[in-house]
Formats: C-alpha cells, structure tokens, sequence
C-alpha cells in the first residue's frame, strides 16, 4: 500500500504577530503541516519536517510562509505542501460605558500552499450576541438571546490587519462581546441587543457584504453558528464568496 501523504500535526512553537498599532504580540502558534510525497521518501521526512519547522523565526510574517514551504518542498523533492498555524490572538477592548478595559481573546489561523501565490488564508472566529427576532416580535416582555462565533476566512490582495478584520465581524451582530463588562455596560449591551434582533442568517449576510465590498479580499466564506438558549441545538448558516459571484446581477 503506498501512502501519498505525511505530516506533522499540533506541532507548538512560540510566534510574535504584528500588532496594527505598530507593537508586537507574544503567542503560542499550534502547526499542522502536510506534505505530498513519493513513496520512496516516507521514512525520513518527518524527522525533516520537524527540524525544519523549529527554525520557524518567531516573527511571522507572509515570506515566512514563502520559504518555509518551498524549503521543505525542495529539500524532500515532495509535491505540495500545506500549513496551517493557527494562534490566539488578544485585543484590549473597553467597555461601551464605563469604559473599562480588558483583553478580548480571538482564535486566528493562516493557512498556506506552496501551490499558491500571494498572501495565505486569513481565518478569524469571533464571538457576538444575536437576539431573535421572532422571540421579540412575539413576547410581551424579552425576548430569547444568545452568543454566537462567526468564522470568517478570506484570500487577501493585501495586508489585513487582525484587528481590521474583527472589527468588520463585530460590526454585523446584535451587539458586541466583551470580557469584562459593569452594570451599566450590561445595561447597554443587553438594551443594544433588544433593538437590533438578527437571525443568523441575517449575521451571514451581513458579514458576506462587507467582506464582498471590502477592495482588498479577492474570496472569502463566512460561517455562523448560534448556541441557541432555549434549544438544544444551534442554528447554522454559511456563505462562500464564489456563489454570490456566479448570482451577480450582469
């Protein structure tokens, strides 16, 4: 039996990520790598792969990736190369009244080819709030409200910041989450919610438009899923940017 593909999965190192405000951020990256290989080369490309990956400088940037896959793809004569490193990724966000300030994590991972040219895929989850419109249009008093993620990955033209890319996410909710909130910030958000109720088909759209009219994503895909409060199970919905492509109006 001949085995096509071999990697490397949950590999750690630590990385620093430019932060928009000109700083950098320590984090712990989490690498998958995969590598298509002729079946005469299995038995040591692993260990290659592995010292190969623990000379990842810890700067990341988008020539890290460049080099690093086409490294490992000329030194094991392998065919394609895929990796994926994925990182959490802080960002101090004040409270909506009392302005109180705190460190919001979001989960983000690139993921590259040594097939493909340009910048690699940039994902973000983030999490919001959304309120039902259907539980507001029908209670006397309340109205069913719940967190949400929505997983956004893009193809950009050019650099994105993280942050730039959270905020456009964080945007298209009922309202935004926070890590630390006061009274009267919770007062805010809860009120905020109430008067914006969305579906989660409504977050979807939303996020599709703005990623669709953004000038520098060429692709994008936009899942979210809300952990509904008063079923057991979520509800779901999924937009990829090469089907709204094909249903352009000409």
């Amino acid at each position: 039996m001949s085995v096509q593909t071999v990697g490397i999965d949950n590999y750690t190192c630590p990385v620093r990520i430019q932060e928009k405000n000109g700083g950098c951020q320590q984090t712990v990256a989490t690498v998958n790598l995969l590598v298509s290989m002729p079946g005469n080369r299995l038995e040591s490309s692993v260990s290659i792969m592995t010292s190969l990956l623990a000379r990842i400088p810890p700067d990341l940037h988008i020539d890290l990736f460049s080099s690093l896959l086409t490294g490992i793809r000329d030194q094991l004569q392998a065919g394609e190369v895929r990796l994926t490193m994925s990182f959490p990724y802080f960002v101090a966000k004040k409270a909506p009244v009392s302005g109180t300030s705190s460190l919001m994590e979001y989960q983000c991972t690139f993921t590259a080819s040594s097939e493909t040219e340009g910048e690699p895929l940039l994902t973000v989850h983030v999490p919001l709030t959304t309120l039902c419109p259907c539980s507001k249009e029908i209670s006397t008093v309340g109205a069913h409200n719940q967190r949400a993620e929505v997983t956004l990955t893009i193809r950009p033209l050019a650099l994105i910041w993280l942050e730039d890319l959270i905020s456009l996410v964080e945007s298209c909710g009922s309202s935004q989450v926070y890590a630390l909130l006061k009274r009267p910030d919770e007062k805010y958000v809860t009120e905020a919610a109430y008067a914006q109720p969305m579906f989660v088909e409504d977050v979807a759209r939303k996020v599709a438009q703005k990623a669709f009219s953004h000038a520098d994503i060429a692709w994008f895909s936009v899942g979210v899923e809300s952990f509904e409060s008063i079923h057991k199970h979520s509800a779901y919905a999924f937009v990829d940017s090469r089907d709204l492509e094909m249903n352009r109006p000409t």
